[in-house]
């Protein structure tokens, strides 16, 4: 499984992620708090340089935050 099907799997079950921490250049790695559903708990940390991964999750910072455009439209495809 790859990591972007790790966080989408995650996602659609229901949890929510927060990103930790980003590690330069131009945030060449994530690091990513999966969190309960209700936006609580830490219960898993993903840390990845997958591109796709990366393109994903792009400037946000959570979940809650809104998809980009580019990412969401690749996905959608």
């Amino acid at each position: 499984m790859s990591d972007l099907d790790q966080l989408l799997r995650w996602e659609s079950s229901g949890g929510t992620w927060r990103v930790a921490g980003r590690t330069p250049p131009v945030s060449s790695t994530l690091v990513i708090s999966l969190c309960r559903c209700d936006g609580g708990e830490e219960m898993d940390r993903l840390t990845t340089s997958e591109p796709a991964v990366l393109a994903y999750v792009g400037r946000r910072e959570s979940s809650e935050d809104p998809a980009p455009e580019t990412a969401a439209r690749r996905l959608a495809d």
